[in-house]
């Protein structure tokens, strides 16, 4: 069974560590700021695991499949969910954007701005569509598990996974080990989980320390419009698609706390990734499914981030005083839709989006203006990671609802906190 009263001390932990990080970085931030290498070295952990749980996952998952052809559908559904969310994360982010219009009254001159700054997201190379799509394919199978990208690891594991259900008995044998492969790999992370809190700690000390809690005054309607945009999308539109499955929105994401305030302390959604898998399995989410949507979500579905991305474009014309018709909104739509895609596989990738973003309005809106948002980046990045955690959970809900993978039963339970079947990991 999963052990609630660990799991309640474990989300207690980490937001006394986030509340402890927060104080040191505002008053000895001379201190906090060293307190970095916690941060980045539980992220690290969390990361070394995510190429080699996806791998096994999905492997074992489409190894039990007798239908290969399920396999496209469900990853054909997923991406259908995730462009018609997206789509509407963007709407929704250019709309708060053009009505609230945070970047109203700065009148910056664009004469000012830092141009070094923006260098090198301006000058970095963007990926096209068709450079994004080869990427997926790895150079090597072991530079795909070297490089920790998603999508390489998931492209090759669907390829295996298919391999190995033509096997017959011999697959089997195969599957048995990779099975219990598994249970050692989620025993790993459970021990990783026990430092999390550090993590957390570290992550937060140097977010305040390095930054400041008051140098935000001038920034700060962009950043509460934009968290009050998230918390609206999170509450109306994914509610919404979970009434649409037959379940409700609060008890999932009480379920799934622990992933919250970790990705709340250390700003990375991938730091909840392996941990929200299992979860989402334990709660009724067929395995195959769960694997092959969520490592999807990680690079197709980001709610939080398609909402940045239009609201700070927005934000960037105002603060410079340039006006956006309505056509203009219409082409940062368009080629938000297709380069957004790419954003999270790249160091960089959201300055560089946006950078490229706005290169496409024909030089009406200086790429230089991406320095205003610079400041503050790092803080809106944990509602960024907060919204794509619980749209990829609730995406991988309303997926398996479709496809009738989802036992609504055992959802329910684990939904009202009662017992459910063990996780990997113990």
């Amino acid at each position: 069974m999963i052990g609630t009263r660990a799991s309640k001390a474990l989300y207690i932990q980490v937001l006394v560590a986030i509340v402890a990080g927060v104080l040191l970085g505002h008053f000895v931030p001379h201190i906090a700021v060293a307190m970095q290498p916690f941060g980045d070295g539980f992220v690290k952990l969390v990361r070394m695991m995510i190429a080699p749980i996806i791998f096994i996952t999905v492997v074992v998952g489409i190894g039990k499949l007798t239908d290969t052809a399920e396999v496209g559908r469900i990853g054909l559904k997923a991406i259908v969910y995730f462009e018609v969310m997206t789509t509407i994360a963007m709407l929704i982010g250019l709309a708060v954007g053009h009505l609230v219009a945070p970047g109203s009254g700065m009148n910056v001159d664009p004469a000012t701005l830092d141009r070094a700054a923006a260098a090198k997201y301006t000058t970095a190379p963007h990926p096209g569509v068709a450079d994004f799509l080869l990427a997926i394919i790895p150079d090597t199978i072991v530079g795909a598990f070297a490089k920790g990208d998603i999508l390489p690891v998931l492209f090759f594991a669907v390829l295996f996974g298919i391999g190995m259900s033509h096997l017959g008995e011999r697959g089997q044998r195969l599957m048995h080990v990779l099975e219990e492969a598994n249970t050692a790999l989620f025993a790993v992370i459970s021990i990783i989980m026990r430092v999390a809190p550090l993590g957390a700690f570290g992550a937060m000390s140097f977010t305040v320390g390095r930054y400041g809690i008051g140098a935000l005054a001038q920034l700060g309607e962009l950043m509460l419009c934009f968290y009050l945009t998230c918390v609206l999308f999170i509450f109306i539109v994914m509610a919404a698609v979970m009434r649409i499955a037959g379940l409700r929105l609060w008890p999932l994401l009480r379920y799934i706390r622990d992933e919250f305030f970790i990705v709340l302390g250390t700003s990375s959604s991938e730091a909840a990734l392996p941990s929200l898998m299992a979860k989402l399995e334990a709660m009724g989410c067929a395995r195959p499914l769960v694997g092959l949507v969520v490592p999807l979500g990680y690079a197709f579905n980001l709610d939080g981030t398609s909402i940045y991305f239009t609201m700070a474009v927005a934000f960037i014309a105002q603060a410079l005083n340039i006006p956006l018709s309505w056509g203009d909104y219409a082409i940062i739509l368009a080629v938000l839709l297709l380069t957004s895609k790419g954003a999270a596989a790249v160091t960089g990738g959201g300055f560089i989006t946006l950078a490229a973003t706005l290169a496409t309005l024909n030089g009406k809106v200086p790429v230089t203006g991406i320095v205003l948002v610079l400041a503050i980046d790092r803080f809106m990045s944990e509602a960024r990671a907060i919204t794509n955690l619980f749209g990829n959970s609730v995406a991988t809900v309303f997926v398996a609802w479709w496809e009738k993978q989802l036992d609504v039963a055992a959802a329910n339970r684990a939904l009202a906190g009662e017992p459910v079947a063990a996780l990997p990991a113990e």
